[in-house]
């Protein structure tokens, strides 16, 4: 499965957890460093043409990887 936007669109938790940790760990990393540009963007510039939910959709994305990886770790 491919992920793409990622950052605009929420994640299936069941499509997740068919990943290898591999790729989620690959996609964690990559909507940190869009999440942190993003942020950055908005404090230095407007970007009032944006979808304002786009910072909720990244943090809730972020957070469904975490919980999946946690849960395998776990067991």
């Amino acid at each position: 499965m491919a992920l793409k936007d990622t950052d605009r669109k929420p994640l299936d938790m069941e499509a997740l957890r068919e990943l290898p940790d591999d790729e989620l760990r690959t996609e964690l990393v990559r909507l940190k460093e869009a999440g942190f540009r993003l942020r950055f963007r908005a404090a230095t510039e407007d970007i009032t043409g944006e979808n304002p939910m786009r910072f909720r959709t990244m943090r809730r994305n972020i957070a469904r990887i975490e919980t999946v990886l946690r849960e395998r770790t776990r067991g």
